[in-house]
C-alpha cells in the first residue's frame, strides 16, 4: 500500500509527460508534445536508417539462397518504406519546430540540412538506383556506378547530423 503524498507519489508525479513536469537533477521543465516530437524524431529516424541502410543491407545479400536479383527487389520495397518513413518523420519535426518556435540557428540548420539530403536521396538517387536495380533484377548487366556509395554518402552525412539535432533540440527542450 503506498500512502498519498509518499516518496513513490512524488515520484509518480514527477514523471508525467505531455505538457505536465519531467524530473531534471531537481528542478522540473515543461515538455509539451512539440517536445516530445522534437526530440524523439531525430533519435528513431537514426536508429532507422542505421538499421536498414547498415545492418539490414548488407547482411540481406549474405543470407543463404539470396540472388543478387532477390536482394535487389527486397531492396527496392524497403527502400522505398524507409523513403514514406522518413519524408513522415521530417515533416513532423518540420511541424513540432514550427509549431513551437524555440529552435536555435544551429537546429533549424541542421533539419535544412537534413531535408536538403532527404530531397537528393528520394528525387535524384533513389529513382535512378530503382532504374539500374530493375534492369539488373531482369536480368541486364550495366556498367558500374557511383551512385550506390553517394547514396551511403548522403546516409553517413545523416548519420553525423541526426543526433547533433537530436542533441541541440535536447538541450533547446530542457532549458
Amino acid at each position: 500500500m503506498i500512502r498519498r503524498g509518499g516518496s513513490r507519489d512524488r515520484a509518480a508525479r514527477r514523471l508525467r509527460f505531455v505538457g505536465r513536469d519531467v524530473a531534471r537533477g531537481g528542478s522540473a521543465v515543461r515538455v509539451g508534445v512539440a517536445g516530445l516530437v522534437q526530440v524523439g524524431v531525430p533519435f528513431t529516424w537514426l536508429g532507422m536508417v542505421l538499421a536498414i541502410s547498415f545492418l539490414e543491407t548488407p547482411l540481406k545479400f549474405r543470407a543463404p539462397g539470396i540472388t543478387v536479383p532477390l536482394g535487389l527487389g527486397i531492396g527496392r520495397l524497403v527502400f522505398r518504406a524507409l523513403a514514406i518513413v522518413e519524408l513522415s518523420l521530417a515533416v513532423a519535426l518540420t511541424a513540432a519546430l514550427t509549431l513551437d518556435g524555440r529552435a536555435g540557428v544551429g537546429a533549424v540548420v541542421a533539419v535544412g540540412l537534413l531535408w536538403l539530403v532527404l530531397v537528393v536521396q528520394v528525387v535524384v538517387l533513389r529513382p535512378r538506383l530503382d532504374r539500374r536495380a530493375r534492369f539488373i533484377v531482369a536480368g541486364g548487366s550495366p556498367p558500374r556506378s557511383r551512385l550506390h556509395l553517394a547514396y551511403v554518402a548522403f546516409e553517413m552525412v545523416k548519420i553525423v547530423l541526426l543526433p547533433v539535432l537530436g542533441v541541440l533540440l535536447l538541450i533547446e527542450v530542457s532549458s
